[in-house]
């Protein structure tokens, strides 16, 4: 039975890609801060889905220096991995404040970027596996809205690019989502546009097709890279007076 490491477990669209890929029969590790929290998906995982295992592990991704052993110490090897991670944080205060810029950028890049050496390492001597990182739409163009935010993601974007041409001779698979809107706790008391935004379980389901077609960038909804190809185009001189 093949099995899947979920890190940043204890988001919206994480449960939902757990309770996706457990529907396909994975076996699956749910892995973020607060152990007690994730053992109640975990239960309600496999009382779901009979024949599965869904264990929670407890997994710190700023604490850098944890990331080998807890990969080493997992109870079995894993054949992929989904980085759910994400931090939007306080622009305003990230502006005049450089902790919780370093919060945002450390949380959506540097941890990520951590842990997934570690497993790329193993995955390419192993010459398998499946790496998903989520990124987001916010990297495709800094805003003065979001931008250490978008810069984070747009390194992330950067990153599992490098990864995907590293890894593809060693016949692993690297994908990357960049999602627009979603409907989840993140993005609470936000006025977002229904049409553009998505419901948690529709990524999920994005990403798992999509993931097991060897995909290797992913817009959810799709419509978001009509959207971001136009935003992209905008030129720069423009771009730089307007708010959107």
């Amino acid at each position: 039975m093949s099995s899947i490491l979920i890190i940043g477990a204890k988001s919206d669209i994480a449960a939902a890609v757990a309770r996706e890929y457990a529907s396909h029969g994975y076996d699956i590790y749910l892995a973020g801060r607060g152990k007690e929290e994730l053992d109640i998906l975990a239960k309600d995982l496999e009382l779901r889905h009979q024949g599965i295992s869904a264990k929670a592990v407890e997994l710190d991704i700023l604490d850098f220096n944890s990331h080998k052993s807890f990969y080493e110490n997992l109870p079995t090897k894993i054949d992929g991995v989904v980085s759910a991670v994400g931090y939007l944080g306080d622009q305003i205060k990230a502006q005049k404040e450089f902790d919780e810029a370093k919060m945002i950028i450390d949380t959506n890049y540097t941890g990520v970027v951590s842990i997934l050496n570690i497993i790329a390492d193993d995955f390419a001597k192993r010459k398998s596996g499946f790496i998903v990182g989520i990124s987001s739409v916010a990297g495709d163009r800094g805003r003065a809205s979001n931008y250490i935010y978008g810069s984070a993601k747009a390194a992330l974007s950067a990153y599992l690019s490098g990864l995907r041409n590293r890894l593809y001779k060693s016949n692993v698979h690297v994908m990357s989502v960049l999602p627009g809107f979603v409907d989840t706790k993140m993005t609470a008391g936000m006025d977002l546009p229904e049409k553009l935004t998505a419901k948690p379980e529709a990524v999920a389901k994005d990403i798992y097709d999509s993931q097991q077609k060897k995909r290797n960038i992913i817009y959810t909804k799709s419509i978001w890279r009509v959207v971001m190809g136009v935003i992209k185009m905008i030129p720069e001189w423009q771009f730089k007076k307007m708010s959107i």
